[in-house]
């Protein structure tokens, strides 16, 4: 008997669409219940667009967009460049660990209490804890 075949693994641009539309539904603590009800859809087809699960069509991005107040742009942003296909100007995307770190609650956390301090000087010092202690840790 063969054991059951995975179902098609998510396109990675898929995957790093639907993060970055977690991330800014994240960014307005909105629910996906909330972003489910302004799409008409169930929270849990939130979910899968949000996995990379199933593909977000064009138009529906579009409204998207519209309900999380970003360009539809905003979610290709630092996407990974795909095999057979060149770079443009050979610019490297953002690494994908920021947009996973940033699609955390505890990412989005700490970059929306770092960018509240205004001493430039104190924000460094804790760049600098931080490193310090990644390094101790690692």
């Amino acid at each position: 008997m063969n054991p059951p075949t995975n179902k098609k693994a998510p396109n990675p641009i898929d995957k790093h669409v639907g993060s970055r539309v977690r991330m800014r539904r994240m960014m307005l603590s909105m629910s996906q219940e909330k972003l489910g009800d302004a799409l008409n859809l169930t929270f849990q087809q939130v979910q899968k667009y949000e996995k990379g699960t199933n593909r977000i069509g064009a138009s529906r991005l579009q409204q998207i967009a519209n309900i999380l107040q970003v360009p539809v742009s905003f979610f290709f942003e630092g996407a990974p460049n795909m095999p057979g296909h060149s770079g443009g100007l050979g610019e490297a995307p953002s690494p994908a660990y920021v947009s996973d770190f940033l699609a955390t609650s505890d990412g989005l956390s700490l970059t929306k209490a770092f960018v509240a301090i205004k001493d430039a000087k104190l924000r460094r010092r804790i760049v600098g804890l931080v490193e310090r202690v990644a390094e101790v840790g690692g």
